[in-house]
C-alpha cells in the first residue's frame, strides 16, 4: 500500500485533489481510499487530505502519519507547519513553486521536486487552482497512477469545458515532468 498526504489551504481544492487521485487509481484497477482532515477552518486555513492506494482492499481508516508521498499545494505552509513530518525515508515531496527545490528549506530523507503549477493553471485554466496540474506532475514522477486515470478522473469530476482545461493543465505538467526525468 502507498500513502499520500496533501497539504494546502481551504479553497485550493486539496480535498478534491485527493478524490481525483483516488478516482484515478480506481480507473487504473486499484483500490483507493481518499479522505480529508479539517475542522471548522475557513477559506485560507491549512487543510490536509489523505489517499491510500493498493492492489488489495484497504482496511485502514486512520490519518496518514508516515506518507510515501507529499503534495504541497501552498509553499507558504513550509515553515509554518511541519509539512514533511513523518515522510518515509526515500519519500517524494512535490511542491507548487517556481523556486528550485533547494531554496524551499525542506529537510527530508527523500526527494523534493517543484513544479510551477499555479503558473500553468493561470495560463490554461485561467484561475490559480493548481490541484489538477499537480496531479498530472505526480502521475509522471511517481508512476503510482497513470495519466489516463487522471484524465478520466478529472473528466468525471469536472464535465465539459472546465474538465477539458484541467486535463490540459495536468497534461502540460505531466509532460514537463517526463522531460525533466529524461534530461
Amino acid at each position: 500500500m502507498k500513502e499520500i498526504r496533501l497539504h494546502g489551504r481551504g479553497g485550493q481544492g486539496v480535498v478534491t485533489a485527493s478524490e481525483i487521485v483516488g478516482l484515478a487509481a480506481f480507473a487504473d484497477g486499484k483500490y483507493a481510499l481518499a479522505f480529508p482532515s479539517f475542522g471548522s477552518e475557513r477559506m485560507g486555513a491549512p487543510v490536509q487530505s489523505f489517499v491510500r492506494i493498493s492492489d488489495k482492499p484497504i482496511r485502514a481508516r486512520n490519518q496518514i502519519q508516515n506518507p510515501d508521498y507529499l503534495i504541497i499545494q501552498d509553499r507558504t505552509l513550509i515553515g509554518m507547519i511541519d509539512v514533511a513530518k513523518g515522510l518515509k525515508p526515500g519519500g517524494l515531496v512535490i511542491v507548487d513553486s517556481e523556486l528550485p527545490p533547494e531554496e524551499l528549506g525542506l529537510k527530508v530523507d527523500g526527494k523534493v521536486m517543484t513544479v510551477p503549477a499555479t503558473k500553468i493553471a493561470l495560463e490554461i485554466i485561467g484561475r490559480p487552482v493548481q490541484n489538477t496540474t499537480l496531479l498530472g506532475y505526480f502521475a509522471a514522477v511517481s508512476g503510482l497512477i497513470s495519466f489516463e486515470g487522471v484524465r478520466k478522473a478529472i473528466e468525471e469530476r469536472f464535465p465539459g469545458m472546465i474538465g477539458q482545461k484541467n486535463v490540459k493543465a495536468a497534461e502540460k505538467a505531466f509532460n514537463m515532468a517526463k522531460e525533466a526525468v529524461n534530461v
